[in-house]
């Protein structure tokens, strides 16, 4: 479908995939400034520590990387995949260790003036370490042992980041894995056995979250982790034989937890066609919205409003490029390798973006989770632009022998 052009003049750089970018990362930096930059002038901060200066920072080291990287073919840099990816393993526990905590969960290294997040590391090596693996001849991945292997990569750092706890960045694995593995030639067979077990030991996690009693509770989530699975699936928060006020704590529970979704419902809703207007929002400026996730996983929600129906169509539009041209980079791939690889950036991109405008909307549970490119956050940004750069390395080197 995507058979390499034997043009020479044909482009190695891909123009409509970086105007893409260039375009969200603006978007980001405006929608960042609007949603935070009221609180960050209340607190009399000089304008270089506003989040949306971050942002600008993060997006231009982000470029900077993404231009080393390209000048190292992407077949050399997989030599390094497994010393990458136990590095980011060693960076997850350290995280135990010495993270610094936010909200109940530990999931940062401070480093000082910046602090950093081992999690989105960890995405990219490990899309790396596991193309590199599969990209072996095919005979060798219809052995059990080997699929076992590849599993167990993603399995080891779904479970220490699950644990920080990080819910959202932990099932990002999954999707990338399956699809790669797909895509590299791993048997049908196998992938169904595990998808399946995978399906029934979650139907089994959600039949004891939900409705087991407290005492008999095999799986031990969050407080806050528990709520928001209730509240997607419209339980009530009332115990049985609960006393009135019990009944009425309960009920405040319920309202303070879903609270986030249902604020951000009503931003995109009352955005219209064309929105409010940029920095005329009201949702965020009146604390509706959370000020703690109004730029980074609610960014969507902000555009919604002040942007309307078709602010977020463009949103849309513009990773729809983004992801085309991701696709497109994997058919045109001059390898195994390199197709494997730009199939997981994709996967991983793609996952982003559905589960985070998926709670927006309510479409699947709220986790924290960021929209790459868009939310606030130095480590993700960089991350995200370090992804699509690995797209530019495998077109950039699709002809190279």
């Amino acid at each position: 479908m995507f058979a390499p052009s034997l043009n020479r003049r044909e482009p190695r750089i891909q123009w409509a995939m970086w105007s893409a970018v260039l375009g969200l990362m603006l978007i980001g930096t405006a929608f960042i400034f609007s949603a935070t930059g009221d609180s960050d002038a209340a607190a009399n901060l000089p304008w270089w520590r506003y989040r949306a200066f971050g942002h600008v920072l993060a997006s231009v080291a982000g470029i900077a990387v993404v231009s080393g990287l390209c000048l190292v073919e992407y077949g050399r840099l997989a030599r390094w995949a497994l010393v990458a990816y136990w590095a980011s393993i060693v960076l997850l526990v350290c995280v135990f260790f010495f993270g610094a905590s936010r909200n109940g969960a530990k999931r940062w290294l401070d480093l000082g003036p910046v602090q950093f997040q081992p999690s989105e590391f960890a995405k990219l090596a490990f899309l790396f370490a596991l193309a590199n693996f599969l990209s072996r001849p095919a005979d060798e991945l219809r052995l059990p042992g080997n699929f076992l292997k590849a599993l167990g990569m993603a399995l080891l750092p779904f479970g220490i980041i699950l644990k920080e706890p990080d819910l959202g960045s932990a099932l990002v694995f999954m999707p990338s894995t399956l699809v790669m593995m797909f895509v590299a030639g791993v048997p049908r067979a196998m992938l169904g056995k595990f998808i399946g077990g995978g399906a029934l030991l979650a139907a089994l996690v959600l039949v004891d979250v939900l409705f087991a009693p407290p005492g008999w509770k095999f799986v031990k989530l969050e407080g806050y982790q528990s709520r928001r699975l209730q509240v997607y699936f419209g339980l009530d928060f009332t115990p049985r034989g609960a006393t009135p006020e019990q009944a009425r704590q309960a009920r405040m529970l319920q309202r303070d937890t879903a609270m986030n979704v249902d604020q951000a419902l009503i931003s995109i809703g009352s955005g219209g066609i064309v929105g409010k207007g940029w920095r005329e929002g009201t949702q965020h400026s009146l604390g509706f919205l959370p000020r703690l996730g109004a730029h980074n996983d609610f960014i969507f929600s902000v555009i919604a409003e002040e942007k309307g129906f078709l602010g977020s169509m463009t949103v849309l539009a513009l990773y729809g490029v983004v992801l085309f041209m991701g696709i497109r980079t994997a058919g045109q791939a001059r390898d195994r390798l390199g197709r494997i690889l730009a199939t997981g950036v994709v996967t991983l991109l793609s996952t982003h973006i559905f589960v985070n405008i998926g709670m927006n909307i309510r479409l699947v549970p709220v986790t924290g989770i960021p929209l790459p490119l868009l939310s606030a956050g130095g480590t993700s940004v960089l991350c995200s632009l370090v992804a699509i750069g690995i797209l530019q390395n495998i077109h950039l080197y699709r002809r190279h022998h």
